[in-house]
């Protein structure tokens, strides 16, 4: 469904990524892990056109996808959860959601949409006409989850959805993970939790200082000399 061919990205002067080239399949969960500064937020920025390539093509669904504006990747079904969650704080819960369809034809008829939403997510339904800034970043992540829903993605990009979050939390948006990809969800979640991203994936890859350095089945990676050694102190 998603696929990127040799794409280096610069800024300035500086290269980040070096000849990424990585696929995910039509209802598969892939798992780009790596420390912070690896790449892994210049990759779905790349795929979502806010970062251009210096290099290499971004195709979906068999489109060549590299020079075609973010929303036009938006409209084919692409669809991005930012990392720090970027909801619109001064903004209800209700208002976010909306947000998530402002590009729709029939973003004035998403009633049933933000119901089957706030149903997945019943902290939202709770706090429906609360103010996005009040909440916790647990729920502000439910919520950024569930804006990128409304968008109606054949391709859900995940940035770092765990990050700075409790434990428990984590749990929490695992498991919302699971649920997703039970249902069919194409995904690629971009994680420093290694432990966390490679037990929901299907495959992975690992990235390090902007080049792949590591891809395979999730389960064998994670057993792999070198993921222990870099994520697990082994």
């Amino acid at each position: 469904m998603l696929e990127l061919e040799g794409i280096s990205v610069q800024y300035g002067k500086r290269p980040v990524l070096r000849e990424v080239s990585l696929t995910v399949g039509a209802g598969e969960v892939v798992s780009l892990i790596g420390a912070n500064a690896a790449g892994k937020t210049t990759t779905l920025r790349t795929i979502m056109g806010l970062k251009n390539p210096a290099v290499g093509r971004v195709r979906f669904n068999g489109q060549d996808l590299t020079h075609t504006s973010t929303l036009e990747r938006l409209n084919s079904g692409l669809v991005l959860s930012p990392e720090g969650r970027q909801i619109f704080p001064k903004f209800t819960v209700e208002e976010n959601l909306l947000m998530g369809g402002y590009h729709r034809s029939d973003r004035n008829n998403l009633k049933d949409e933000i119901a089957a939403v706030c149903g997945m997510f019943p902290r939202l339904e709770e706090r429906r006409a609360q103010k996005a800034g009040s909440m916790s970043g647990g729920e502000q992540q439910m919520l950024a989850i569930g804006r990128a829903l409304i968008s109606r993605p054949r391709c859900l990009l995940l940035d770092e959805p765990t990050l700075g979050l409790a434990p428990i939390v984590v749990d929490e948006i695992v498991q919302i993970m699971r649920r997703l990809a039970a249902g069919g969800m194409t995904i690629l979640l971009a994680e420093q939790n290694a432990a966390m991203a490679l037990d929901v994936a299907d495959r992975a890859y690992v990235l390090e200082s902007g080049r792949v350095s590591l891809e395979g089945p999730a389960a064998a990676l994670k057993e792999t000399a070198e993921v222990r050694r870099l994520y697990f102190g082994a």
